[in-house]
């Protein structure tokens, strides 16, 4: 049975099967020596995410085996600031950090030997923010979300991490690191471009490697086509 890694997380999970995302490349970078399953949600914060858990992860795991690795990826909702014009989806910073140790503490009990990788919320670019809320550029209206706050979230998640003793992708400080990251990683002001994608991407899979999930660690499933005797195909298929 191939093993399989879970993506949990918020718009920027759901969307990573889109071309160029980064849960698709994972896809591709482990085709047929393990599946990656998709469980993300629009708009949701750590809330909401643990109310419908364990809805959430319905078939997640194939034939009762625990998957090799969980992504736990939100905080940038959690981080809109409750005065601003998504309010609602707002979580307070210690509720925050509650709600991912109970997320965890969810998937360990479920599944004891799956390892369990947080993913800090991202940088956000707040004149694409108010964009794309409002179409224009206006400098009196207000982003609903800020750089400063997704940091501050971005901590937290770290610390959780740190407590917990799981591995962590700061995924908010490195963005950060590359020239223009505003608009050449995000395309909105938080939601990612394929640049974008390919350095969580990157991340992720060093996060893996360090885990010892890799390609060279794991095996292909059924004998690859150059494995084929062409005078005798069907013997490769031999148990």
């Amino acid at each position: 049975m191939r093993p399989r890694l879970v993506l949990f997380g918020d718009s920027i999970t759901e969307q990573s099967f889109a071309t160029g995302g980064w849960g698709a490349a994972l896809a591709d970078h482990f085709a047929r020596q393990a599946d990656v399953v998709l469980r993300g949600f629009d708009g949701y914060n750590t809330r909401w995410a643990l109310k419908v858990l364990d809805r959430a992860m319905d078939g997640a795991a194939a034939g009762g085996a625990d998957p090799a690795a969980v992504t736990v990826f939100f905080g940038a909702n959690d981080a809109n600031l409750p005065d601003r014009s998504q309010g609602h989806q707002h979580v307070p910073l210690a509720e925050y950090q509650d709600n991912l140790r109970a997320i965890c503490a969810h998937f360990k009990n479920k599944w004891p030997s799956a390892a369990i990788i947080l993913i800090t919320p991202p940088p956000i670019y707040e004149p694409a923010r108010i964009r794309h809320k409002y179409g224009d550029n206006d400098p009196s209206r207000q982003p609903e979300r800020t750089n400063e706050a997704a940091g501050t979230y971005a901590q937290a998640c770290i610390a959780v991490a740190k407590e917990l003793d799981y591995p962590v992708i700061d995924i908010w400080t490195q963005m950060q690191q590359f020239p223009d990251w505003q608009t050449s990683a995000l395309c909105d002001g938080l939601h990612f471009t394929p640049f974008g994608n390919k350095i969580l991407f990157d991340e992720v899979l060093k996060t893996l490697g360090s885990i010892g999930f890799s390609q060279q660690s794991l095996r292909s499933d059924l004998p690859l086509y150059h494995q084929i005797d062409p005078k005798d195909p069907l013997k490769a298929f031999e148990i």
